[in-house]
């Protein structure tokens, strides 16, 4: 079991999780002129709280995580309130990244659109995970929110994790995957106590675009 799969029947309770959501989803359909002629992939879904709020405006929406625990917690919400536009599958497309960003077990899947909140900085490769991305989209959109560049005190410096991201070395990585008009905007907040007292910590929403 995963800490991830440990903490998956709580994580719905945690009222800033459900917020952080709601903000980004807010901000992706501000940002992107929605439909329901799109297919989106949810990356990292974890229980879903991203693709709820998004669910009515989107054709379908693929939501794809590593955790076991997580996806058990999801599909019981899809049946719960009957939901008939969301597949559930546990992937890691990190293991695709390893052998080849471009292709993949998943190349008969296209997107209009990609979205993914708090997983960039887990993934160790984000050069081969944008050019995934990029891989899997049709001429569409990219959305990543995640935290701006910290300490490492967020989840501790022992923790095996990227520290956040500097905005224009992430936009560089995005342009070099072939995304263009890349753009960030802060979108929440989380506050958290550290050794050093409470302290925010900015979560920012990169939108690019695959022409």
């Amino acid at each position: 079991m995963t800490d991830f799969d440990s903490k998956a029947r709580a994580w719905d309770s945690n009222p800033v999780f459900q917020e952080r959501a709601d903000r980004i989803a807010a901000a992706i359909r501000a940002a992107i002129p929605l439909n329901p002629n799109m297919r989106a992939l949810d990356y990292g879904c974890g229980t879903g709280l991203l693709s709820f709020p998004l669910k009515d405006v989107l054709g379908h929406i693929t939501l794809k995580d590593s955790s076991a625990g997580m996806l058990e917690v999801l599909r019981e919400k899809v049946v719960a309130q009957g939901i008939g536009n969301m597949t559930v599958r546990q992937a890691d497309l990190t293991s695709q990244v390893a052998a080849d960003p471009v292709r993949g077990s998943d190349d008969k899947d296209r997107y209009d659109l990609i979205y993914t909140s708090m997983v960039l900085h887990h993934i160790p490769d984000t050069a081969g995970i944008l050019a995934r991305f990029h891989a899997l989209l049709n001429p569409g959109w990219l959305c990543v929110a995640d935290l701006d560049r910290e300490d490492g005190s967020f989840h501790g410096i022992e923790v095996d994790v990227i520290h956040g991201f500097e905005r224009e070395f992430l936009q560089r990585l995005a342009e070099s995957a072939g995304f263009t008009d890349v753009r960030f905007d802060t979108v929440f907040s989380i506050r958290k106590e550290t050794e050093a007292g409470a302290r925010d910590y900015p979560v920012f929403l990169m939108v690019a675009r695959k022409p």
